[in-house]
């Protein structure tokens, strides 16, 4: 094994034997690798700080190609603490991390990492948790091979018209083409596209309306339901206090 260091986002870890763990480490060099992290679990040991899932830093390590890469030590970038006191925001982080453990397991584009790095980076900021993470997971579905058709009517083609955002559609529909499909505002027909091709790490204001953020979230939510097979428990937290605080 040879001593690399490499930029990384701990997405999570599962305790090992008596005092270590098993470390999930998507980086910008690797993609997703596997690390154990030593005796990180004894109180003395000077791994135990940094061993946990929403470290970002760069990280030295033993690394492996196959198989478990053994780390050396991680000089954090960002700690990302003001989403680790926050209960909303350390729910929508948490998520964020398990949908991307799912999405890099079917697509190994480098893409992936600056997406959830800018992402978390962008929450820790203090934008909206909400919007961020439907941002991400519009993005994501390119990268799980079922992108929402956001650009023309998804049955006809045509640019004109669009009336219908539709889940059992797969996004646009046009007056023509709408059946059953729900009609959709306006604004939210134009949102959702600014969603999908804004630059994350370019953002500086996200001044969205709370019922367009919301019509566009139970889009998406229903659009992961239908096509993408993915069931995260992180999800159904994330449900659950909604529901309280609405």
């Amino acid at each position: 094994m040879k001593i690399e260091s490499i930029e990384g986002i701990i997405l999570s870890e599962i305790n090992y034997s008596e005092a270590s763990k098993i470390l999930n480490i998507l980086t910008k060099e690797h993609g997703l690798i596997g690390v154990i992290s030593k005796g990180c679990r004894n109180l003395k040991s000077k791994l135990r700080g940094v061993s946990r899932k929403l470290i970002y830093g760069n990280i030295h390590l033993y690394y492996k190609e196959q198989g478990l890469s053994t780390l050396i030590g991680i000089d954090i970038i960002n700690s990302f603490s003001k989403i680790s006191t926050d209960l909303e925001k350390i729910s929508y982080a948490s998520y964020l991390l398990d949908l991307t453990n799912q999405v890099t397991k079917q697509n190994d584009s480098t893409d992936i990492y600056f997406l959830l790095r800018d992402t978390l980076l962008k929450i820790e900021e203090g934008f909206n948790p909400l919007v961020l993470t439907n941002i991400l997971e519009l993005k994501f579905l390119d990268y799980l091979g079922v992108r929402v058709n956001i650009d023309c009517c998804n049955i006809c083609g045509s640019t004109k018209n669009i009336v219908s955002l539709s889940p059992s559609s797969g996004g646009y529909v046009c007056i023509n083409c709408r059946s059953s499909d729900a009609i959709t505002s306006n604004d939210v027909i134009k949102m959702i596209r600014m969603y999908y091709y804004v630059e994350i790490k370019n953002i500086t204001k996200l001044d969205i309306k709370e019922d367009i953020s919301r019509e566009i979230n139970n889009f998406l939510d229903d659009y992961y339901d239908r096509y993408t097979g993915l069931y995260l428990k992180s999800k159904s937290f994330i449900k659950q206090i909604q529901k309280i605080s609405s």
